[in-house]
């Protein structure tokens, strides 16, 4: 079980803040974000605009693979506007 947390656009699209899911342990960076993205279809329309980060570390969503721990932490952080 890891916990997602949503930020910004990210919250809106989803309505949570934070979710628990259960992941496979190791799991590719592109495959956990899937798993997000069938949970909340709408995030499909920010997710070549967003930050993902795993234990606060950026992670590209990519075919790299990832070692989750039971409670790791997963960021979900759309681009956040200046002005």
């Amino acid at each position: 079980m890891v916990e997602v947390l949503y930020f910004a656009k990210s919250a809106e699209i989803t309505g949570v803040r934070s979710e628990t899911i259960s992941v496979p342990q190791e799991i590719k960076a592109l495959q956990l974000w899937k798993e997000i993205e069938t949970r909340h279809p709408g995030l499909a329309d920010v997710r070549n605009q967003i930050i993902f980060a795993v234990r606060q570390e950026y992670v590209e969503l990519g075919d790299q693979l990832l070692l989750l721990q039971p409670g790791d932490e997963i960021a979900v952080i759309p681009p956040i506007s200046g002005g």
